[in-house]
């Protein structure tokens, strides 16, 4: 059995974190999506909110799990024994951060990093975008995915 981790901090969780989620999911057996958190960051939503509303996107999917960590990546994905940790890119900036990281990880454990594109359509779709509308009063419903999307 095949399994994955797709990480990050996800807050929030956007249409663009839950595009690369649904085409990893059909790459591998098993998807787990590690939410990242750090005690000492301040967070726009609670990461067990985080959890819950990836968790309800996910429902009727068998082969994805949701949990949270406040390790090291390669801790969680060597404690869900991953045979890789899957990322998105949305650009070249995001390529360099992403190629650095996945050398470390590497280094440090031997699990290898799989790049997934971002769709076209959503490069520019991030959480600090959405975060940025909800600061300032604007509607960022059409960047966050519904489970009502799934049925």
């Amino acid at each position: 059995m095949k399994t994955a981790i797709f990480t990050g901090s996800f807050d929030p969780f956007t249409i663009g974190h839950k595009d690369i989620a649904d085409r990893a999911k059909d790459l591998f057996d098993e998807l787990v999506i590690g939410i990242g958190y750090n005690e000492h960051k301040q967070y726009m939503f609670p990461v067990e909110e985080r959890v819950k509303a990836i968790e309800e996107l996910y429902k009727y999917d068998l082969n994805v799990r949701v949990e949270a960590y406040d390790d090291l990546t390669v801790d969680f994905a060597q404690r869900h024994n991953a045979d890789c940790i899957i990322k998105g890119v949305r650009s070249v900036k995001d390529f360099e951060y992403e190629r650095e990281q996945a050398e470390i990880n590497r280094q440090l454990s031997g699990i290898e990093t799989v790049l997934l594109l971002a769709n076209p359509g959503l490069e520019c779709v991030s959480s600090s975008m959405v975060r940025e509308l909800i600061h300032f009063d604007k509607d960022a419903s059409e960047y966050i995915p519904s489970a009502k999307d799934n049925m």
